[in-house]
């Protein structure tokens, strides 16, 4: 008798407990750094991140990568290959990093055009900086002003996420995104939609830091990232929690090779990717053709 109470007991618990776990199972699970958390709390999560970082996130980009980010991101527009008249979406760039050397390149392009006796123009040029974090699209925006870019025709700042694009069907000649498809929650879905809004031609372009290839590298890598980022983050920022996330979740993103498999999934063309550093950060491209 006494057992068959406790077989009750433990049948009721457990459809108490029921419920609960196929409502979890249902949301689906991803990660936020090392922690598995619900798919509709990740934006959030990242969200609270990016707003946390936003005040200090140049300063912080210098030091975590000894000032490199400038050269990673000169060879992404470099790969991109700017042009008059040409649209461009730069998705996670609420600073105008990217955005801004964009529009430097097409204007060195126009000048050397005109030298040469060429009618390029820009007119037709619009650059769009899309951010879901509106925090850092303020950035971005101060910056436009100290570097005189405010009242630019040229650039346009959009608040949006990766995974639900604003843009119309074939309407951009490129696409980029710098250090920023990690932190996406489907990242497929981010891809799907660069590829929807690439005009055929178009050119996908993601700078991301990556996965180190040389052993010894590595264990100096990995001691760096989980020893130093986070007390640089702490000591400069105030911040040890969102730099310990940012470092888990480079660790969490799928290699160069299994990255490049996904971007051709997505329908992309001519897949390859460039190492950096080591691998420290890579760039990788396709075409829409």
């Amino acid at each position: 008798m006494a057992l068959q109470r406790s077989t009750c007991k433990l049948v009721n618990s457990l459809k108490f407990l029921l419920p609960r776990r196929a409502s979890y199972l249902h949301s689906h699970a991803t990660s936020f750094g090392f922690k598995e958390v619900r798919e509709e709390e990740k934006s959030k999560l990242v969200g609270n991140v990016f707003s946390s970082v936003a005040s200090n996130y140049d300063l912080m980009n210098d030091l975590m990568s000894i000032g490199l980010h400038r050269l990673w991101k000169d060879r992404l527009v470099t790969k991109l290959g700017p042009f008059p008249g040409m649209k461009h979406l730069d998705v996670a760039g609420g600073t105008g990093d990217i955005a801004f050397r964009v529009l430097e390149s097409i204007r060195s392009v126009s000048r050397r055009a005109m030298q040469d006796g060429f009618a390029e123009t820009e007119e037709q040029t619009q650059i769009y900086i899309c951010d879901i974090n509106p925090n850092m699209l303020n950035i971005g925006k101060k910056r436009a002003i100290e570097r005189g870019f405010a009242e630019d025709r040229y650039l346009h700042w959009v608040e949006g996420d990766a995974e639900a694009l604003s843009f119309e069907d074939e309407s951009m000649d490129g696409y980029t995104i710098g250090f920023g498809i990690r932190n996406v929650t489907h990242i497929e879905k981010a891809l799907a939609e660069a590829y929807r809004v690439l005009k055929r031609g178009g050119r996908f372009l993601c700078l991301e830091l990556s996965h180190v290839e040389f052993p010894v590298f590595k264990q100096l890598y990995d001691y760096y990232s989980f020893s130093v980022i986070p007390a640089v983050g702490e000591l400069v920022a105030g911040d040890r929690e969102s730099y310990q996330y940012l470092v888990e979740s480079i660790r969490r993103f799928p290699n160069q090779d299994a990255f490049g498999r996904m971007i051709v999934d997505a329908g992309f063309q001519k897949v390859e990717y460039e190492n950096l550093v080591g691998g420290v950060v890579a760039i990788h491209s396709g075409l829409k053709l």
